[in-house]
């Protein structure tokens, strides 16, 4: 490619002879929170032909994300769909989808140390993917340390090599420009508008060789070429260069560093060429993901909508072959699928449209149990997943409720969608406390899910914190008696019991036995004992079910007219209403196993906060393959982790996360116990 046609454009019209691809491009524009994702964007769309629902607005930031925003546009004659995909650690599942089908991310940082465990979540996970990736070191304007600095504190969030390919121009101590190392030229910032290309400055002469030079070793250890010309002092060509900055990065051997500042639009149309002459396509992509050269049909669902108008969208990209509106499609599994049509999305509004081919982004109608992640293809064939799209383990949850009981039933549709839409949601119905849970991702991903609800569902819905499952036992044993008799005409009602209560070992449950001797209570009345017993489990003295307790029948006495089932099954309650009064009731509550990860400078606050909520630290180590990060072990009181995310977030600047799982259940005595106990009553009453 000719360094003029890599220039073409400065200072020009955004049109060019020709595109260089025929399909259009998917470039996922991902980072921390806060690094400025979103006005990049904006940035991009002010220098693009875009059709969007708004104009951009040059330095404007928007709003906080929390929805991959698919957005298309033209930069010199080449299509491209640009996706701002949240930053938040809560919202990470919306850019998994987009990921699974995307050419090339953009991954936006900032010079903040604070954000690197971030930063580091973000390239790991591109890295283990295998998706090409370019840095946009943002916010260029408020960069306080040297960029070489810079770069060594962000190469520790990288395990692929960061190679830094424009350095900049500083003037009294601000970036008004920049080198390309490749291009060998320099550039002047001009604020909202493309850089106007200059001679390169006597004084950053010596700069821009060391630099440069330092970028081709980079390279040149996966080009046994380039590196016998640097140790020869031969210069290579340029557009060797290029191409050899282009080949390593598709295939993930390198980063290469862009600079900018989005919110005054510096360094974005160099970003644009970038990607316009050295991002792969469609066919790069489709090997990347194993799919050969055959033009069978392959389609990648990025993510799934609910229209109030059309119903359920699959928002997805054809990798291979086309799309039409009649056409059968099958999944993984050989089941079928025919999408009722397609169309694009206008920002919130979807229209029809024709067929779709190779790289285009459609929405597809009414794929009923076709879920975000899932991989269509033709049918008749063979379709194998691209992409394991597995839920993640929920790190809080709300009780959920209807204000108005007559909406229970709109309701559990309702979080259905919103489930499907968002695979970091998921609802559950708790056996022990009759409630439906909505777990997520942390407070805002939650409280954001509650929002939708009542906008888009029309729904109100009370939300409070779970209740915690607790559980009761006894101490001792203990023998008591129970018998019912009532008399009222005709046949009477008797039944008589005397039960022996044992407790159990933690976790063994419950068990019924029968001592009768003599036949004093007759056989068949014994089951009708044991479901009395059973009956009596769902609620102790202290109000919680009964669990980890033996009861033996030992003794009893029957009538010969007058004792029936129903009269046997009343004396047991009675019994066991006395007798778990006597063997001493005893508190437990749910212990959660725990597994933590956070940064290492972040271990020692994490520890505090977990010793704060009667946290029992069981192990603690580095985290494999995470330098700078450790796993923690703890067994935790499930009454103390409902919130537990928040502070774990505050404490590791929004990246902490664990996963619990069930462990046992463990006494509670004294003034937590009784608090426990008084606000059951409460609750009662």
């Amino acid at each position: 490619m000719a360094i003029e046609d890599r220039l073409y454009g400065e200072d020009q019209d955004v049109s060019a002879p020709t595109p260089r691809f025929a399909e259009p491009r998917l470039i996922a524009i991902v980072g921390p929170y806060g690094s400025g994702k979103s006005t990049l964007v904006e940035a991009i769309l002010a220098r693009t032909d875009a059709a969007r629902e708004a104009e951009a607005t040059p330095g404007k930031a928007p709003t906080m994300s929390v929805a991959a925003r698919f957005v298309p546009a033209t930069f010199m004659r080449d299509r491209y769909v640009f996706v701002d995909c949240p930053g938040s650690v809560e919202f990470r599942c919306e850019a998994d989808g987009v990921l699974a089908a995307a050419d090339l991310a953009v991954v936006v940082c900032e010079a903040d140390p604070r954000k690197l465990p971030a930063l580091q979540i973000i390239l790991k996970d591109l890295e283990e993917r295998g998706i090409p990736r370019v840095l946009f070191l943002n916010k260029i304007d408020r960069l306080e340390a040297r960029v070489r600095e810079t770069l060594e504190t962000l190469q520790s969030a990288s395990r692929t090599p960061l190679v830094l390919r424009q350095i900049p121009i500083w003037r009294d101590g601000i970036a008004t420009g920049f080198i390309d190392l490749a291009l060998e030229r320099a550039f002047i910032y001009r604020e909202h508008a493309a850089s106007r290309v200059m001679s390169i400055p006597d004084e950053a002469r010596a700069r821009e060789v060391e630099a440069r030079f330092e970028m081709l070793e980079r390279v040149a250890d996966y080009d046994d070429a380039l590196m016998e010309e640097l140790l020869s002092d031969i210069e290579p060509p340029r557009d060797r260069v290029f191409d050899d900055l282009a080949r390593e990065m598709r295939e993930g051997l390198i980063c290469p560093v862009f600079l900018g500042a989005a919110q005054r639009g510096n360094g974005v149309f160099r970003l644009l060429k970038a990607l316009r002459h050295e991002s792969p396509g469609v066919a790069e992509t489709r090997t990347r993901l194993g799919l050969g050269s055959d033009q069978k049909t392959v389609v990648q669902v990025m993510k799934t909508l609910h229209s109030s108008h059309i119903g359920k969208l699959s928002l997805a990209r054809v990798l291979s072959g086309g799309v039409t509106e009649t056409q059968p499609l099958q999944t993984c599994d050989g089941r079928a699928v025919k999408p009722a049509g397609l169309y694009d999305l206008v920002g919130e509004e979807a229209v029809k449209r024709g067929p779709a081919g190779p790289g285009e982004v459609v929405a597809l109608a009414k794929l009923d149990g076709v879920a975000t992640g899932t991989t269509l293809g033709s049918r008749g064939g063979r379709v194998f997943s691209l992409v394991d799209l597995a839920v993640p383990p929920p790190v809080l949850a709300f009780a959920v409720a209807p204000a108005e009981r007559k909406d229970e039933v709109k309701l559990t549709a309702a979080l259905g969608k919103l489930a499907e839409e968002d695979h970091g949601l998921s609802v559950e119905a708790d056996a022990v406390t009759g409630e439906t849970r909505l777990c997520g991702q942390g407070e805002i991903h939650l409280r954001t899910a509650l929002e939708r609800l009542a906008v888009k569902f029309g729904l109100a819905v009370s939300q409070r914190p779970p209740r915690v499952p607790y559980r009761e036992t006894i101490r001792s044993s203990a023998r008591a008696h129970g018998r019912h008799k009532k008399q009222s005409g005709g046949h009477g009602q008797f039944g008589d019991v005397t039960l022996e209560f044992t407790p159990l070992p933690r976790g063994e449950g419950f068990r019924f036995a029968s001592r009768i001797a003599g036949g004093v209570v007759p056989k068949a009345f014994i089951p009708a004992i044991e479901a009395g017993v059973r009956d009596s489990l769902g609620e102790g003295p202290l109000g919680f079910p009964v669990t980890d307790l033996a009861v033996t029948l030992v003794d009893g006495a029957a009538h010969a007219v007058d004792s029936s089932e129903q009269a046997f099954r009343a004396a047991a309650h009675l019994a066991m209403r006395e007798g778990l009064v006597a063997a001493g009731p005893l508190l437990l509550e749910p212990m959660l196993a725990m597994t933590l990860h956070c940064p290492s400078e972040a271990t020692a606050r994490i520890n505090a906060v977990l010793a704060a909520r009667r946290g029992q630290i069981t192990g603690f180590e580095p985290r494999a393959g995470w330098p700078g990060w450790d796993c923690i072990t703890a067994l935790m009181p499930e009454a103390e982790i409902r919130d537990l995310i928040v502070e774990i977030r505050s404490a590791t600047a929004g990246v902490g996360d664990f996963r619990v799982k069930f462990d046992h259940l463990a006494p509670l005595e004294g003034r937590l116990a009784e608090e426990v106990v008084d606000r059951r009553r409460r609750d009662a009453a």
